[in-house]
């Protein structure tokens, strides 16, 4: 089978490495890649449908797997369908549980699907009065896309009131912005749940948790995620059969009903309420870095998952997943995320039976030296029996590469594990 994988990140390496472990591949190519997967990349302009189903044809690709919710809320799964090429990723109609918030809250609803309170706006004043008549704090979400920087988390009336009209009135995402959802701001803990689906059946793979914040102990700015691990501990095969049955069959099973079925990853984000597990939100894709946690887990072929999704098969298949725990940290440039220093030297690293290295924001200079190009700059996994053994993997090479402008926090997981990184790695000042 001849694969085209669409992305540039981590997620994208780790999708890569996946794909490359199974019998059934013919060739891999990568647009754009990175430095991960520089033996397989292809320079294609991905934000081009027709591009994308021109070089498919021209180079009889059997299966696009998209990595990023961009192109698939742009209609790419769309464009090849209507060329016959098959794809891994859902459609623009189903794509909108990750791009447009207000559309996910509507159907949920619909779906009875648990979920916080939340309302829809296009006017400040409106969101402004309503979220007064309130007696809960709110979180404020920019309707649309907005790379990772559409939620706020306020502390009080004026940061609420500051989010508000800076996103409706300043504009300040632009039009993903003009439309906002302010929802109740819930308590408990959060996780992720990512099942794959081919449109009428939907397999539950893994649990994962990962850390938005960039600073120890989950404090300062959010970022895309400084690390995760899978899976949650806690969260048994019959715990996850349970937030399946709540999360990810009855969204499938509505946008069926809808006529938009659901291909593709579905990635459901949980809070663990006081009251029972609530929707925070969906997206259309692996996470990443949870990526980088669950695809080095998959024992069964990853291939032949996103095959058998894509042309409605899944029914015919299983999937298996490695016993024991995957962590990752993710090593980022000085600077992140405000300002990462582009040029920063990084180590050229391979993998073991115990932890694997995923690039992101890395390339090859003029000098064939490998160098950072963006702020999440690798991931390192460490695999093993419990948490503490996987992060004890994984801290043991982030030990060895940090500093020198890589920095990474050192209390991924500190919720459920007492490993942390030998040495500071976690100011953005280094």
């Amino acid at each position: 089978m001849k694969v085209l994988l669409i992305g540039s990140g981590g997620r994208e390496h780790a999708l890569a490495q996946a794909i490359l472990r199974s019998d059934g591949l013919t060739s891999l190519a990568v647009a754009p890649g990175n430095a991960g997967t520089q033996e397989h990349n292809v320079v294609l302009d991905v934000a081009d449908n027709a591009a994308v189903v021109g070089y498919c044809a021209s180079n009889q690709i059997d299966l696009v797997v998209v990595g990023p919710e961009a192109p698939l809320v742009a209609g790419l799964a769309d464009a090849l369908l209507d060329a016959n090429i098959s794809c891994f990723g859902p459609s623009k109609a189903a794509a909108q549980l990750e791009g447009s918030k207000s559309f996910t809250r509507s159907f949920a609803a619909s779906c009875g699907i648990p979920s916080p309170v939340s309302k829809t706006f296009t006017s400040s004043v409106e969101a402004i009065a309503w979220f007064d008549e309130q007696r809960f704090e709110v979180v404020v979400k920019a309707d649309g896309l907005a790379a990772g920087k559409g939620v706020i988390i306020p502390e009080n009336r004026e940061e609420t009131v500051q989010a508000i009209t800076s996103m409706i009135d300043g504009r300040e995402l632009g039009v993903s912005g003009s439309t906002i959802v302010l929802e109740e701001r819930m308590t408990g803990e959060e996780l992720s749940l990512f099942g794959v689906s081919d449109g009428s059946t939907v397999l539950a793979l893994a649990t994962a948790q990962d850390h938005k914040r960039v600073g120890e102990g989950d404090t300062g700015p959010n970022t895309g995620g400084m690390g995760a691990f899978s899976p949650v501990p806690g969260i048994d095969a019959s715990r996850q059969a349970e937030l399946a049955s709540l999360f990810l069959e009855p969204a499938v099973a509505g946008m069926a009903a809808a006529g938009t079925p659901y291909v593709g990853v579905l990635f459901a984000g949980i809070m663990l309420t006081p009251t029972g597990p609530k929707l925070v939100e969906y997206n259309c894709r692996f996470g990443d870095p949870e990526a980088e946690v669950i695809l080095p887990m998959l024992q069964s072929s990853g291939l032949e998952l996103m095959a058998a999704a894509a042309n409605g098969t899944l029914d015919q298949i299983s999937v298996t997943m490695r016993p024991g725990v995957a962590a990752t940290v993710v090593i980022c440039a000085q600077g992140y995320p405000s300002d990462p220093v582009k040029g920063i030297a990084v180590p050229d690293l391979g993998r073991s039976d115990d932890v694997c290295t995923f690039y992101a924001g890395a390339v090859r200079d003029d000098d064939d030296r490998l160098v950072s190009n963006g702020g999440r700059v690798l991931a390192i996994t460490g695999m093993g029996d419990d948490l503490d053994s996987a992060l004890s993997n994984s801290y043991r090479l982030v030990d060895q590469v940090t500093g020198n402008g890589l920095f990474a926090r050192g209390d991924i997981g500190w919720r459920h594990s007492s490993i942390r990184s030998s040495k500071s790695t976690t100011s953005i000042d280094n």
